[in-house]
């Protein structure tokens, strides 16, 4: 099924009063934005292409970008949707790839799939890029030394797949290393670490880096974390010493006016020796043309993360796509870690059964049913158990604000990993928006003092806070988190996890944080969390948006839907489309 939106409101802004033929009906029945329509009529009109079923094309090829696609199957649209009045499919892409548009470079035709130019070159920039580092492996100037230092940092038979992993990625210039939550990612990025620094005479340059700030902070927080188990040595930790983690963006450096281009490039490399990217599945492909652009072609690249979690909320599946078209290219260039050391029992068998497939469903309400602490199954139907959640939230916020009373900085940003509220979608009953709301009002008549933006008073202490666009003057990044705290002097301050603080009027693209999106979750983790699941009917809720919630939790997992929206959600797939799988996986 196509995504469609709907209003009755003719004023909608999403509806395009100016359009005409195809891109009109299609406007009509909620498939198209004004935005897409606009950019679709503007760019043939200017290429002279007067073909309506032309511009439909184009305006669906912008509408998949917009939804995380970086191209179209035209051919296959008919078939999900045949109430729409779509063209003829024989000869549709033919008359895009006979149009001007495509002359011009507008749009590119390959492989039956429609794209537009940009996510095409970009595309075919990060296969070729990568088939060029795949084709130089990496010699190791010791191999009995690397096999005995390997041996030593990942002992024993519950190390093996570390071990493997970590000597894999020594032999060569690129590695994909895939796991799930707990599998021992970053144990293994530690010891290869310590691997590659004692095979080099030089101190290596090493980056460590992620998409957003609060995954940089917990990638440099679990390597340091790793040094200290008792395999590795003293040298060991003074080889890694000083490492730190920052973001992407600021890795390749901002640069004033663009959003997409950076300081590093292809003529002006970046200088480390080995660059560890975490939380890849959240990097565009736009993000990782950049990277792979930047990245000198003698240094070693180590692409961390979870192909089962949600895509980057901007276009493209990377991860999965590395994961499945170097599979059959290059098997060696991916490593998988499949045991799990981090949970126990519930969460851990929850989250299989989300990630083994269609099957699943029955598998994930056993588990949701079995009576464990551990993992609880809500229905929101019940008043006295979704009042018991009402009261949890709160109860936490009240804490929250009794510690930024307190002036307790510190404090407040621990607890702020305490609990977590994740919802799919940002408004409506089931949105960030609502539960917000819904907590500060609670809070207040806890309180009994007027607190948040419903009650004139935006800030107070205890208000946690979500970073949402990054500050390169301030330092501060995409998903970094925060608490608003009363200092010494009776100001109000905003401790930043990870950072420094600062006056809320400092402070520009800031949202509250008592709930936030299972999207902007990505890169941390909370011991205890709620899972709010949209209808089952929502398109937004889908196996990689449950699986993803429920491994940001340590200890316990509440989720609050209904046995058919579990089923929904363990059986309908995101579905990005995307070439880059089968241009990486043939020749």
């Amino acid at each position: 099924m196509i995504e469609r939106w709907e209003s009755e409101d003719p004023n909608d802004p999403r509806l395009a009063r100016s359009a005409t033929g195809l891109l009109a009906s299609f406007n009509r029945e909620g498939v198209l934005t004004a935005a897409d329509v606009h950019v679709a009529t503007r760019a043939a009109a200017l290429a002279g292409e007067s073909r309506d079923e032309v511009r439909l094309a184009v305006a669906l090829a912008v509408r998949a970008v917009r939804h995380g696609s970086v191209c179209v199957d035209l051919s296959t649209l008919p078939e999900t949707e045949e109430t729409l009045p779509w063209p003829d499919p024989a000869g549709w892409l033919k008359a895009v790839a006979d149009s001007p548009l495509a002359a011009q470079s507008v749009v590119q035709v390959a492989d039956g799939l429609l794209y537009l130019d940009r996510y095409h070159r970009e595309e075919g920039q990060v296969r070729d890029d990568l088939l060029s580092r795949l084709a130089s492996p990496r010699p190791v100037a010791d191999e009995p030394l690397l096999e005995a230092t390997a041996a030593r940092l990942f002992p024993g038979e519950g190390y093996a797949e570390q071990r493997a992993a970590a000597l894999a990625a020594a032999r060569q210039s690129t590695t994909v290393l895939t796991g799930g939550p707990g599998t021992g990612k970053t144990t293994t990025v530690a010891g290869l670490l310590a691997l590659l620094t004692e095979q080099s005479e030089t101190p290596l340059r090493v980056a460590l880096t992620a998409p957003t700030g609060k995954a940089a902070a917990r990638l440099q927080e679990a390597v340091e974390g790793a040094q200290r188990a008792p395999q590795f040595t003293a040298e060991d930790r003074s080889r890694l010493e000083g490492l730190t983690a920052s973001t992407l963006h600021r890795l390749l450096g901002w640069r004033p006016g663009s959003s997409t281009r950076f300081k590093h490039h292809r003529t002006n490399r970046l200088p480390h020796d080995v660059i560890v990217v975490d939380e890849t599945s959240m990097v565009s492909l736009t993000m990782m043309a950049r990277l792979l652009e930047a990245v000198r072609p003698e240094a070693r690249l180590i692409l961390v993360g979870d192909p089962d979690q949600l895509a980057s909320v901007e276009a493209g599946a990377v991860l999965s796509d590395l994961v499945a078209g170097l599979s059959v290219r290059s098997p060696e260039a991916v490593a998988e870690l499949r045991t799990t050391h981090r949970f126990g029992g519930a969460i851990g068998a929850l989250a299989a059964a989300l990630r083994d497939g269609d099957d699943g469903a029955d598998a994930a309400l056993d588990v949701l049913r079995s009576g464990d602490p551990a993992v609880e199954l809500v229905d929101p139907e019940d008043e006295a158990r979704m009042a018991e959640v009402e009261r949890d939230l709160i109860t936490h916020a009240a804490a929250l604000h009794e510690a930024g009373l307190a002036g307790d900085a510190e404090c407040s940003v621990r607890m702020l990993d305490e609990s977590r509220l994740l919802c799919a979608h940002r408004d409506g009953p089931w949105g960030v928006a609502h539960w917000n709301r819904l907590v500060e009002r609670g809070l207040a008549e806890t309180t009994g003092e007027p607190l948040g933006a419903g009650w004139g008073h935006e800030w107070y202490p205890g208000r946690p806070v979500l970073v949402t666009a990054n500050d390169y003057g301030l330092g501060l990044f995409n998903g970094d988190t925060g608490v608003t705290y009363r200092d010494a002097a009776g100001d109000l301050r905003v401790a930043i996890a990870g950072g420094g603080a600062y006056a809320p009027s400092r402070l520009g693209d800031i949202e509250t944080l008592h709930a936030m999106t299972v999207h902007k979750s990505q890169g941390s983790q909370a011991r205890s969390v709620t899972v709010l699941l949209p209808p089952g009917d929502s398109p937004l809720l889908t196996r990689e948006l449950f699986y993803t919630a429920v491994t940001r939790a340590q200890e316990r997992v509440r989720v609050v839907g209904t046995e058919e929206a579990v089923a929904a959600a363990v059986t309908h797939r995101a579905q990005r489309a995307s070439g880059l799988r089968q241009r990486l996986g043939h020749d």
